[in-house]
This record gives C-alpha cells, sequence and structure tokens, in this order.
C-alpha cells in the first residue's frame, strides 16, 4: 500500500509543474476522452509517445509509475482476463465451454491493458505535479457556472480536493496499522476466505477510528481558522494564464488531430 502514488505531490521545477491547474485537469479528463476514441495499435501506440513524453517533461521517473501500478495490478488482471476469456471474434485459437482465446479477445485485452495503465499514469501525473490547493481552485473554477443554480460548487471542489490529499495519508495508516497488527500475532492473507476476512477485522476498527479522529481534527483546525464557506472567500493564489498553458492546449490539439488519423 506503501506504493501508492495516487493523490502525491512532489514538489518541482519542470514545466508540467509549472502548467496553470485548469489546463492539467481539464487535459487529463480530454486524454481520457481520446484514449476511447482511439481504437487500434497505432493510435495507442501514438497516445503512449505522448504519456511518456509528459512524464519526461515532469522529471518524475518511470519507474515510480511503475512502482505505483502494483496496488492496482490485480484489478487490471481481473478486468483483463474477463476480455481475453470471454471475448469472441475473429480466429480462435483456444475454447473450452464459454471460455474462449480468440483473436478478438486479445485484442480487446490488450486495448482495456493500455487504458487501465494510460488512464492511472495521467490521473497520477496529475496529482504528482499539482498542488492540491490549486487543485481545489481549478475544480471550483471548471465547476462554477453551476453556481447560478445554487450548487455548492466551493464545498464541492474542497471535498473533492482533501479526498484526493487523504488517499496516501489512509494508505500510510493502514500500513501502520497492519504492521502493528502483525506484530500481535495477526496473519493477513492466511487460510481460508472466511479466515483472511476475519484477519481484516483489526485493521477495518482502528482505520476507522483514525478516519474520524483526522476528520474531526480537521475541522477544528478549519474552524479555528475562520472558515466558514466559500461565500465572499478571497484567494491567497491567483490563477494565471501564460504562454506555456496556451501551447498545452495546441499540444492538445495535434494530438486529438494525430489520433483522428491514426484512427482505424
Amino acid at each position: 500500500m506503501d506504493k501508492l502514488i495516487l493523490g502525491r505531490y512532489i514538489p518541482g521545477d519542470s514545466i508540467v509543474h509549472q502548467l496553470d491547474p485548469r489546463v492539467k485537469l481539464l487535459g487529463s479528463i480530454y486524454f481520457i476522452f481520446l484514449l476511447f476514441f482511439a481504437n487500434n495499435w497505432q493510435s495507442y501506440l501514438f497516445l503512449a509517445v505522448f504519456i511518456l513524453v509528459a512524464i519526461k517533461l515532469s522529471k518524475i521517473s518511470l519507474g515510480f509509475f511503475l512502482r505505483g501500478l502494483k496496488p492496482l495490478l490485480w484489478l487490471i488482471i481481473f478486468t483483463v482476463s474477463l476480455q481475453l476469456l470471454f471475448s469472441r471474434g475473429g480466429e480462435i485459437y483456444f475454447s473450452f465451454g464459454p471460455i474462449a482465446i480468440s483473436q478478438f479477445g486479445l485484442i480487446n485485452a490488450a486495448l482495456i491493458f493500455c487504458r487501465f495503465v494510460f488512464i492511472i499514469f495521467m490521473s497520477t501525473l496529475l496529482t504528482l505535479t499539482t498542488i492540491p490547493l490549486e487543485l481545489t481552485d481549478a475544480i471550483e473554477f471548471i465547476l462554477s457556472p453551476f453556481k447560478y443554480v445554487k450548487l455548492p460548487v466551493h464545498e464541492i471542489a474542497l471535498m473533492i480536493s482533501i479526498a484526493l490529499r487523504f488517499v496516501p495519508t489512509l494508505m500510510d495508516e493502514t500500513t501502520k496499522i497492519m504492521n502493528a497488527q502483525r506484530a500481535r500475532g495477526v496473519e493477513f492473507g492466511e487460510g481460508n476466505l472466511f479466515q483472511q476476512m476475519k484477519s481484516i477485522i483489526p485493521l477495518l476498527i482502528p482505520l476507522f477510528v483514525s478516519s474520524f479522529n483526522r476528520a474531526e481534527e480537521l475541522a477544528t483546525a478549519m474552524e479555528a481558522r475562520g472558515y466558514r464557506g466559500g461565500e465572499g472567500r478571497t484567494k491567497y493564489r491567483v490563477l494565471n494564464w501564460e504562454v506555456t498553458d496556451t501551447m498545452a492546449v495546441i499540444v492538445f490539439a495535434f494530438v486529438t488531430v494525430g489520433v483522428i488519423l491514426l484512427r482505424g
């Protein structure tokens, strides 16, 4: 669990760090849309080159991203296996009852695997290079039109930002509790399914207690600093649109054209 990188921020001075958080947030969402628009290996290879260049420009090691895949590896394997074993089409290489390995299944499994990896890489790149407060400002800016229908935009943005920020904190807390329980003789992952579920109870109860205590402490700290919601609040950090942000938008436009041209 200590390998989970989603929600962490790494300070840096790279061009990706300096981009406006609105560009990075909207760009990440748009990149995920492009992933589902691409439909062949050429377009996926093109997007792979794009994400690798973005990681290189962020000056963050690729190995850090690869290690961050480990906590989600079983989910990826499970999803890819479903596509591989239960998708039929094209030439059939192996068949046994409802299970079959076909040409269409292999292609589908490869595309699903690429989608998982690229989405994780892009979303992780967003959080690694964006300060949580700036991410909150970006979310609030994007949702600002909904203020006219009385939607609490500031509060929603704050909740999303806090949730992202505390993902690695809760993971670290879980690791500490697991180590403490192991020191007391609890074995995780041993025995049958019922025994494994039973061993989780000593982990969940202190984790829930710790989470509620942390939430209460955060609420007290916010109230002590005079927080009363988003109404009438000013901002210490003002988002400014720079030339590099315009260049980033142009790059996304070129990527879109590339995917359209390469799409089968």
